[in-house]
Formats: C-alpha cells, structure tokens, sequence
C-alpha cells in the first residue's frame, strides 16, 4: 500500500521570525538540500516524558507536510495530538539561547524547556 503525501493548508504550530531566521541560516552553513524540511516532533524521554525533535529531514510515510514563510515543514501524523498550538522560538541572550517551544499541551516542563509531559 503506497502513501502518497500531500501539504495541508493550516500547520499545527508557529515559527517565529527569530526561529525563521535561525533555521534558514543553519540550513545555508549546512548546505542541506532543499528536498529536506524542518521535521518536528516528539520521542519518549527526557526528564518529563516527552523530548521535542527538530531537525531537517526528508518525508516519510505517515507524515503530514506544511508550508510555513516558505519553510516546509515535517510532522508526523502520531505526533501532531502533542504539537497543535506550539509556538517555536529562538532566544539569543545572555543566559540562554536556543529553541524554545512554548506548548500549550504541555501539563508540565522540565527546567530546561525541552522536556515535557502531556
């Protein structure tokens, strides 16, 4: 049985423009090709249940695809219950910089902010 993936019209999170522009830049010093999208998800683990995953990848089966400021974006469709309303952020200060993702299914985080529980 073939899977055909389609790109659906409203993503199930945001990216900021700080989280655009950190994206868009690690994937011009990375040469990553332009077949790759930004793949977010989640996996078991972490200290509160949950860790998120964004990294750039290639489609697979069972994924959805959105297009986001021109960015395409990778969710799997399992992941998506733990994801609707996310809103990614990248903080560049002194004391913390990096991603950050503000879920609003989220029951609980882990200080880190990388870890949660649904």
């Amino acid at each position: 049985m073939e899977s055909v993936l389609e790109k659906i019209s409203t993503a199930p999170i945001q990216l900021t423009s700080g989280a655009l522009d950190q994206l868009n830049q690690i994937r011009q010093q990375e040469n990553i090709p332009d077949e790759y999208g930004l793949r977010v998800g989640v996996k078991g683990g972490g200290c509160s249940g949950f860790t998120y995953v964004l990294g750039f990848d290639t489609p697979q089966e069972n994924d959805d695809l959105f297009e986001l400021e021109g960015m395409q974006l990778i969710v799997n469709k399992a992941h998506a219950i733990y994801l609707i309303g996310m809103e990614i952020d990248f903080v560049n200060g002194l004391d913390n910089r990096g991603f950050t993702f503000n879920n609003p299914n989220a029951s609980s985080t882990c200080g880190c902010g990388t870890s949660f529980s649904a």
